[in-house]
This record gives C-alpha cells, structure tokens and sequence, in this order.
C-alpha cells in the first residue's frame, strides 16, 4: 500500500562486491608469485647443486637439497590450490636459513676453496620473499637482513668461494636491495587492501543502515497515513452513527481500515542485510535455555550458508511460536520436544515437533492468532510456508521451509496435515 505523499523505495543499482585489492586476493597473487619465482630460481641452481654434490657432505647434502627443493615443489602446490601458502612459506624460507648457516660445516674440505659460488646463492631472493608472505613484518625485515648477511660472511671462508670482501658486501647487499624491494611491495599493498577492506565494510554498513531507515520512514508515512485518515474517520463516524445506513456504513469503512492495517503489517521493509542460519540456530537455543523446556535441538549442513534477514527473522519467530505452543498444549515433561534445522536445495527447512497428543487445525478457534498470524502469515509474507503435520494421538509436526517450493514441489505431508501457508 502506497499512501499520498510517501516518497519512493529509490532504485538500486546492482553494485559489483568485487574489490580489485582485497586481501584474499593479493594471497592468491602472492602465493602464486611466490610458485613462479621458486619454481625459475630454483630451476637454475639445479645444476649448480648437482655439480657441487661431490663436495658435500652426503648426509646434510641429500637432506638440504630434499628440504629445499621439496620445499619449492610444495610452495608451487599450494600456490596453485591456494591452501597452506603461509605454511609452506615458512618452511622455506627456516630450511634455507639453516642450510646457509651450516653450509661451512657441510663442505668435506673446507680449507679448500670452492671454485663455484655456493648454489644457495640463486634463492636468498626466494627466501626473503617467501619470509615476507610468512612471517609478521618485523620478523621478515629480520630476516631480510640476517640471510644476505650470513651469505657474506660465507663468501669470505674457503668454503664460500674465498670472496674479497668487496665481493661479498656486493652480493650481500644485491640480495638486500633486491629482498627489500620484495618487501616494501608486498607491506605496501597489504596495507592497501587492509584500507580498502575496512573503507568498503564501513560503506556498506552505512548504505544499509541508510536502507534500513529509509524503509522505517517509509512505513512510518503509510501507518500515519492510514492512522489519520482512516482510522481515526473510522472513530468519528462510528460515535456519530445513529441511523442503520450509517453504522453500516461505520462498519464497512472500519473493515477498510482493518484491511489497510494488515495490509501495512504483512509488507516486508526493504532490507538487503542477510543473517546466517548458524546465528539463527544459536538464537533458537538461547530462546530455549531462556524457556526452561527440554527441547532437542538439531542442525544439518547450515555451515557457510545465508539467508535474507526479513527471512531469518520470519522463521526465528514462526519457530519460537510453534515451540511456545508445544510447550503449553501438548503435555509436560513426558512429551519429547525438537528443533531441526537443515539445509539442502537451495533453502532452509525448520521442523519443530513433539509427541504430544496431537489437535484438529480446523477446530483452533479463530481468536487464536498464534498459528495463523504468528506462525502462517509472518512466514508467508517472507516468502516462505508452514505445512502442519498432525494427528490425534500422534504428536505435531511443525515444517517451515523458505523460500517458498514452487508448485511443481508441493509439501507432502505423511499424517493427516494441514497446508496453512
């Protein structure tokens, strides 16, 4: 209903919840970096490995080189599959440290100079920047300055090549300027997408608590609308009926007005927020805690899954109702109670049963109003149905299901039933 002078839901846009530098997304780049980067530079000390295996010790040799390169193919695998990127990071980048420092130890001469650079040398860039996706930033800046350092100092000892320390500062400092640059981007474009992330919450919490109020205006015109110059001419003209023509005239217009309130109450304010079932199931037993009664409550599948707010809301109600009635209808502690939530084909089902002795839905008076409006109708005007489930003798069944099945999928009950919705 629509009254003179309301102003209109505005339209909306369909906007795009696609941010272009979220956080996730820069994860899956880095990780995905991170595999090329490991898979080109670890590609090219192969043969530097292989040609300086003789001169190793064979034990930490074979146990460097599968920790290393395990730990590149295993850096690749979660790059791509975009799991357990930080985990494998991590070991990286410790493994390298620990061969690097223990590389004098490993070499069988070491008064012997090495005519080759050590084939570490080709990943301490993947080692800073696999530490700068792992580690906090302090710790990889730490890391980003021990790992080249410790590098140099090996350079200098025959072990290392027998560096001048020229030699061994430039290398060094190569690994710093390169590692840094590594770092500074991936610190800078965090810091962007934590911005961006919390500047895109903010909006959207404000653009639906601009929706919400504008809805709360828009039903407050319309009831003030009706309540004015409906509801209050009802008054009037029913306290100045004398006549049969006028009081049925009274009458008709106080039907009007009747049907104009519901009419308001069953409309659904625009609201675009969404709640989980999880939360919706949580509520559902702070409810029953609150209540005092023994009711089973069950869940199936609600992990992950939303639903429109006005909908949650409508079967959180229609649920606590069917529950109070259970409760004072159907028996005392003997009766065994139970809420079952699940989802499955694209929409959530709530069961609330007992096995009382069951009731006749025809013969519930009209004044009740707990299952017809509080249950039936909130439900119906969500989008969503309740089927009953009864028989004498045999307990109640209570299904609220949303959205609501189309009529190819009718509710089929297995008992004597009542479709209310």
């Amino acid at each position: 209903m629509a009254a003179d002078g309301v102003p209109p839901v505005p339209e909306l846009r369909q906007r795009s919840t696609r941010n272009p530098i979220s956080g996730p997304l820069l994860d899956q780049v880095f990780g995905r970096g991170l595999a090329a980067l490991g898979l080109v530079f670890g590609l090219q000390a192969v043969p530097f490995a292989l040609g300086q295996q003789a001169s190793m010790q064979p034990v930490w040799a074979w146990i460097i080189s599968l920790a290393i390169f395990g730990g590149i193919l295993a850096t690749c695998a979660t790059g791509v599959v975009m799991r357990g990127v930080e985990i494998t990071a991590a070991f990286f980048a410790i493994s390298f440290l620990v061969a690097l420092i223990t590389w004098p130890l490993a070499v069988q001469d070491p008064a012997v100079v090495q005519p080759q650079v050590p084939w570490l040398w080709y990943l301490v860039t993947v080692a800073t920047s696999a530490a700068a996706i792992a580690f906090s930033r302090w710790v990889a800046t730490g890391y980003l300055l021990i790992a080249p350092l410790v590098y140099g100092l090996i350079r200098l000892t025959p072990s290392g090549g027998g560096a001048s320390p020229l030699r061994a500062a430039l290398d060094g400092s190569y690994s710093v300027i390169l590692g840094g640059a590594v770092l500074i981007l991936i610190i800078l474009l965090r810091q962007a997408s934590t911005s961006v992330d919390q500047a895109q919450g903010t909006a959207v919490a404000r653009y639906s608590g601009a929706i919400r109020e504008h809805a709360t205006e828009v039903e407050r015109v319309q009831v003030d609308a009706i309540v004015h110059d409906s509801v209050l001419t009802t008054f009037l003209s029913a306290a100045r009926a004398f006549s049969p023509e006028e009081k049925a005239l009274a009458t008709t217009m106080a039907r009007n007005a009747m049907a104009h309130l519901t009419s308001a109450a069953s409309a659904t304010p625009f609201d675009e927020s969404s709640t989980s079932l999880e939360s919706m199931r949580e509520r559902i037993g702070v409810f029953i805690d609150n209540l005092g009664a023994e009711v089973e409550v069950r869940a199936k599948g609600l992990d992950g899954h939303v639903i429109p707010a006005p909908a949650a809301e409508a079967l959180y109600s229609a649920a606590v109702q069917a529950i109070v009635n259970s409760v004072q209808h159907a028996g005392g502690p003997e009766v065994s109670r139970w809420v079952s939530l699940n989802w499955a084909a694209e929409g959530v089902a709530v069961d609330v049963g007992d096995t009382g002795p069951g009731f006749n839905p025809s013969s519930v008076p009209g004044e009740r109003l707990g299952v017809r409006v509080s249950i039936t109708e909130r439900l119906s005007n969500a989008g969503g149905e309740a089927v009953i489930h009864t028989k004498m003798g045999s307990g109640t069944v209570i299904s609220l299901t949303w959205p609501r099945r189309t009529p190819a999928e009718p509710a089929v009950a297995t008992s004597i039933s009542e479709d209310v919705a």
